[in-house]
């Protein structure tokens, strides 16, 4: 299990919006990617090297809140929360996925 936060400069809502809106995902995360958000919606995420995961939404709470779990193995739990310089961005996950992404996520907001 890793447990990663990371503090964005950014209101909650933004940074919702860049976990759940799939076109914001396709500039940070993977190239194409379909979310049905809502609890056991389907979530399909695929890159360019041909690269593809399934995942099942396993809870949402809007700006709070979210949880997949990968078909494979594996479940990713991200929690928002507001901090004094922007969203603190807590993302806990037994298979590390999302780490690095967000590194790069979290140096984009930075530039904005």
């Amino acid at each position: 299990m890793v447990k990663r936060e990371i503090v964005l400069p950014s209101p909650r809502e933004e940074v919702w919006e860049a976990l759940t809106d799939p076109e914001r995902l396709e500039d940070w995360f993977a190239n194409e990617v379909e979310l049905d958000l809502r609890e056991g919606g389907d979530a399909t995420f695929r890159w360019s090297n041909g690269e593809e995961r399934h995942a099942t939404v396993t809870e949402v709470e809007p700006e709070r809140r979210l949880v997949f779990e990968w078909d494979e193995d594996g479940e990713v739990e991200f929690t928002l929360d507001d901090d004094a310089d922007g969203t603190r961005l807590t993302v806990v996950e037994t298979v590390p996925a999302w780490t690095m992404a967000l590194d790069i996520q979290a140096s984009a907001l930075a530039r904005v």
